[in-house]
């Protein structure tokens, strides 16, 4: 069986927050119900529509293969069920990019003193598909399969 890297149901919270940049293409805020973990990603609107307060599952994969064996080119030829079955927007691509950013929370008082503050670290993830640009931002700890070069596959499916 396939093991994911991440999956998660979001809610779209905003859709190019910076405007429109391209006329093909918008970019999306989401937020994670399960892990907590905020995500901006670039999706092609014009095949795949796109709104503020829906909501999709999103899993990101090593592999398109139930099995999990990696994804070969050549499928034989009786055709074979894959993961891609069960979603509606796919995209391939290459995870570029993880950092650290820390930030500090004082637990609702801005005046608190050193002691009460702690420091938040989030890991952020980047991932190119073909252009098409994907940010994760969240806890250390629902980021601990990814690493840098590492080829996936995005797997979008709206919820209703």
């Amino acid at each position: 069986m396939v093991d994911f890297l991440f999956d998660d149901i979001f809610s779209i919270e905003k859709v190019d927050p910076d405007g429109k940049k391209f006329d093909k293409v918008s970019r999306i805020v989401a937020q994670s119900e399960k892990h907590d973990v905020l995500l901006l990603l670039d999706v092609n609107t014009e095949i795949y529509p796109m709104h503020v307060k829906e909501k999709f599952l999103m899993v990101l994969s090593p592999t398109l293969e139930w099995s999990g064996a990696p994804v070969t080119g050549k499928r034989g030829q009786v055709e074979q069920k894959s993961l891609a079955d069960k979603f509606e927007y796919i995209m391939h691509g290459l995870l570029y990019k993880m950092s650290t950013a820390s930030s500090e929370s004082s637990k609702g008082n801005p005046k608190a003193s050193d002691e009460g503050s702690k420091t938040e670290v989030k890991v952020e993830v980047y991932a190119s598909f073909g252009g098409l640009q994907m940010m994760l931002k969240g806890d250390p700890s629902s980021c601990t399969k990814f690493k840098i070069d590492q080829n996936l596959f995005l797997l979008i499916r709206k919820l209703m």
